[in-house]
C-alpha cells in the first residue's frame, strides 16, 4: 500500500509551498514562516519526540493566570503556586495577594485565599505533607532618585521589665532638634531583661530591643541626619516616655531595600488553606527553608524588617508546637543553597539569590550544625558567578555528589558561565571538579532530577533577567552515569528570573513564571511577566515506551526506614529500579527539597518487594513519590507513600 501523508504534512507542505512562492516574491518574512512550520512538522514527529521528548502549552484561564513565584508540589498531586504581590508594587498597594491551586491531572485550577504578602517567601516540606510557608513581603524597595523621604532602622528600646509594648504603624518619633519620623510598620518590643545577683541581692535590668523602618514626616534633605541620637516617642508620659525610646544611627535619602515579614503559614493540602502558626523570630525576605532528618525546618539567611540583611541569624521551626526557636549562628547571603547531606549535616553548593556583599558567604562547604562548624569546599572554577546558578543532590542521593550549574555575577552583572562542576562528599578531602559545559553560558537554569536517574535542565538567559533578549529556549538532560548532556526538545516559553520546574507524579515536568526587566532587545519596553504554563514530556513517555510503562499497584502507604514493603505488580519480571523522590518547594531556581533515592530491588511472584534505607539524613520525614523503572528507565506513575 502506497504512502499517504497526513493532513496535517498535506497542509504544512501546502503552506510551505505558498511561503516559498512568497519567498520568490521578495518576501523575507515568509522564509521565516516556512522554516517556523517546518519546524513545527519536524518535532511533531513521533520519532522525533521519542528521541527529545516533546512541549505543551496548557489552557489557562485567564482568571487564574498568575505571577508565579514559588511552585510546591503536593502530596495530592496537586501544585501550589505563590504569586503573593508577584513583583508588582500596585498588587501590594492594593493588599491583593495570590495563590493558585493546579491539579495538572485534569489541568483545573482553584484560587486560594492568600493572608499576607508571601512574595519572595520561603517554603518547606513537613512530615505530615503540610507545606510550611514563612517570610515575605512587608515593603517594596524604593531606587536611587526615588526616595523622596529620608528613612532609615529605628532600634527601639524598652527598659521596662515588667510588661512588652506594642506600637502600632504610624509612630511618632521625635529626634532632638525636633524632627519627627513615622514607623512603617507596627513593632513588638519585648520587656526588658531583669536579673538579680545570687549574692549581693543587686536587681539590674537590661533594656530590650526591637527594629522598625522609619520615614521623615516631610521629604526633602531637611530631615536627613548622620549623627546617632536619641528619639522620644511621641505621645508617651511618665515612665513610659523613659522607658521606651528610640535610637537610630542615621536617617538618609539612600535606595531603600526590600523588607520582610515575620509571618508563618503551613498550608494543608486537604484542606486547601493557609493554617497560620507562629510568627517566626526574625523578619525575612528571600529565606531559604530546610527540613531536618527529625522534622523541624531551619529558616536561614534574608533581609530583615528594615531591609538589611540578616548577619547569621537563623532559627529552627518545630511543628510538633509550631513555634520557632534559635538556630545555630552562621551568615549566608539570601536563598542559600542548602542540601541535607549525611550526619544530617548541611552541604552550602554556593548558588544563591544574591542579596548580601560580594566577598562574604559566597564559598561553599560543609555545615555541622551540632557544632556549628564551616568547612569550605574549593576548586570550583568561575566563583564569582554562584549567583543564580542551579544546583541539586544528583541521584541517586546515597552518592553523596552535588552538582552546580550556570550562574552570573553579583547583581545586575552582565556576567554568566557554562561551567558545570560536581563535588563527592564522601571523600576525605572533598574539592569541586569541573563537569560537562552548558550549550552557552547560563543563568536562571532550572533542573530538574527524572525518574529514571536523569537531570533535566531547561531554560534561563544569558544575562541579568533576560536583559538583551537573552533567554536561552534550548534544554538538555544530563546522565550522571555517563557525565554527559544530550539534546532535548527546545521549549516555546523563555524562563529567566522568577521561574520555576518541578517533576510530577506522571513523571512529566512543569514549568512556571519568569519576569524579564524588558520587552525588547533595546531596553525600551519594560518587561511582562510570564503567566503561562508549560509542560515538558520526556522521551520515555512517547513512543512503545508510554505504551508499556510499568504498573505499580497494591501495597503499604507508609514506609518505615531500614525495613522492606512489597508491592503488586504485573510486571515485577521488568522492574530494574526503584526510588523515593521527594516533592519539589522551588523558588529562584533554589529547590533544596528535590532529592531521589535508590530502594534496593527483589522480583517475586506478581509484586516487588522494597528495601528502604535506615538513615533519616537520607530520607527525612515527609511524603515522598514512589516510581519503579524498567531496564530503558521507563518509570510507572508514581505511588504516594508516607516515611514518619
Amino acid at each position: 500500500m502506497p504512502y499517504r501523508p497526513s493532513q496535517q504534512f498535506k497542509k504544512t507542505l501546502i503552506g510551505t509551498g505558498v511561503t516559498c512562492l512568497l519567498a520568490g516574491l521578495n518576501a523575507p518574512a515568509a522564509i521565516g514562516f516556512a522554516q517556523e512550520r517546518l519546524h513545527e512538522y519536524r518535532i511533531s514527529r513521533p520519532a522525533y519526540m521519542a528521541r527529545y521528548g516533546s512541549w505543551e502549552i496548557m489552557d489557562v484561564p485567564s482568571q487564574y493566570q498568575t505571577n508565579a513565584i514559588h511552585a510546591a508540589l503536593l502530596h495530592t498531586g496537586k501544585v501550589l503556586l505563590i504569586a503573593g504581590s508577584g513583583n508588582k508594587q500596585e498588587q501590594f498597594d492594593a493588599g491583593t495577594f495570590s495563590t493558585i491551586l493546579w491539579d495538572p491531572a485534569d489541568n483545573t485550577f482553584q484560587r486560594i485565599p492568600t493572608p499576607e504578602d508571601l512574595f519572595c517567601a520561603g517554603h518547606a516540606q513537613l512530615a505530615d505533607g503540610r507545606l510550611l510557608v514563612a517570610g515575605g513581603t512587608a515593603r517594596y524597595e524604593v531606587l536611587d532618585g526615588d526616595v523622596t523621604r529620608a528613612g532609615g532602622a529605628m532600634r527601639v528600646k524598652n527598659e521596662d521589665p515588667d510588661r512588652p509594648r506594642t506600637l502600632p504603624e504610624g509612630t511618632r518619633f521625635r529626634s532632638p532638634d525636633g524632627q519627627e519620623y513615622r514607623s512603617t510598620a507596627p513593632v513588638l518590643v519585648p520587656r526588658a531583661q531583669k536579673t538579680e545577683d545570687e549574692k549581693t541581692g543587686e536587681v539590674t535590668v537590661t533594656a530590650s530591643e526591637a527594629q522598625v523602618f522609619v520615614e521623615a514626616e516631610k521629604g526633602g534633605p531637611a530631615y536627613v541626619t548622620d549623627q546617632p541620637a536619641q528619639y522620644e516617642i511621641v505621645g508617651l508620659k511618665g515612665k513610659d516616655a523613659d522607658n521606651l525610646y528610640g535610637l537610630a544611627e542615621q536617617i538618609n535619602l539612600d535606595k531603600q531595600d526590600f523588607q520582610g515579614i515575620r509571618d508563618s503559614f503551613e498550608f494543608d493540602p486537604v484542606a486547601e488553606k493557609y493554617v497560620r502558626v507562629d510568627p517566626m523570630l526574625e523578619a525575612r525576605w528571600y529565606p531559604t527553608l530546610v527540613t531536618l532528618p527529625d522534622g523541624r525546618v531551619l529558616s536561614v539567611s534574608g533581609l530583615d524588617e528594615v531591609g538589611e540583611i540578616l548577619q547569621g541569624d537563623n532559627e529552627v521551626y518545630d511543628p510538633k508546637t509550631e513555634s520557632w526557636s534559635v538556630g545555630p549562628k552562621r551568615y549566608f547571603p539570601t536563598y542559600p543553597a542548602l542540601f541535607l547531606i549525611e550526619d544530617g549535616k548541611l552541604f552550602y553548593s554556593g548558588s544563591n539569590a544574591g542579596y548580601g556583599p560580594a566577598d562574604q558567604g559566597r564559598v561553599p562547604g560543609i555545615w555541622d550544625l551540632s557544632a556549628n562548624t564551616f568547612r569550605e569546599i574549593e576548586g570550583i572554577k568561575d566563583p564569582d558567578q554562584l549567583e543564580t546558578s542551579s544546583s541539586l543532590l544528583l541521584p541517586p542521593a546515597q552518592d553523596q555528589e552535588v552538582m552546580v550549574l550556570g550562574g552570573g555575577g553579583v547583581g545586575e552583572s552582565e556576567k554568566s558561565t557554562a561551567r558545570t562542576a560536581i563535588v563527592d562528599l564522601t571523600e576525605d578531602n572533598p574539592a569541586y571538579r569541573d563537569g560537562p559545559a552548558l550549550p552557552e553560558p547560563t543563568r536562571y537554569l532550572n533542573s530538574v532530577i527524572l525518574p529514571d536517574d536523569t537531570v533535566f535542565t531547561t531554560g534561563g538567559s544569558r544575562d541579568y533577567r533576560g536583559r538583551g533578549d537573552s533567554d536561552i529556549l534550548a534544554a538538555q538532560i544530563y546522565d550522571p552515569r555517563t557525565e554527559t548532556f544530550t539534546e532535548a526538545a527546545a521549549p516555546e516559553v523563555g524562563r529567566n528570573y522568577h521561574s520555576e520546574a518541578l517533576l510530577l507524579p506522571d513523571g512529566r515536568v512543569a514549568t512556571f513564571g519568569s519576569d524579564p526587566l524588558f520587552a525588547d532587545k533595546e531596553g525600551t519596553r519594560l518587561g511582562v511577566f510570564e503567566k503561562r504554563v508549560e509542560v515538558y514530556t520526556p522521551p520515555y513517555l512517547h513512543g512503545d515506551r508510554a505504551e508499556n510503562r510499568p504498573v505499580l499497584g497494591e501495597g503499604p502507604r507508609r514506609l518505615e526506614r531500614g525495613e522492606t514493603a512489597t508491592f503488586r505488580t504485573p510486571d515485577a519480571s521488568r522492574v530494574a529500579t526503584a526510588k523515593l523522590m521527594r516533592p519539589s518547594a522551588v523558588t529562584h531556581v533554589t529547590d533544596v527539597e528535590q532529592r531521589s533515592v535508590a530502594l534496593g530491588v527483589e522480583r517475586g511472584s506478581g509484586g516487588v518487594t522494597l528495601s528502604v534505607p535506615d538513615d533519616r539524613s537520607l530520607l527525612p520525614p515527609g511524603w515522598y513519590m514512589l516510581f519503579v523503572t524498567d531496564e530503558e528507565g521507563t518509570p510507572s506513575v508514581a505511588t504516594w507513600v508516607h516515611l514518619p
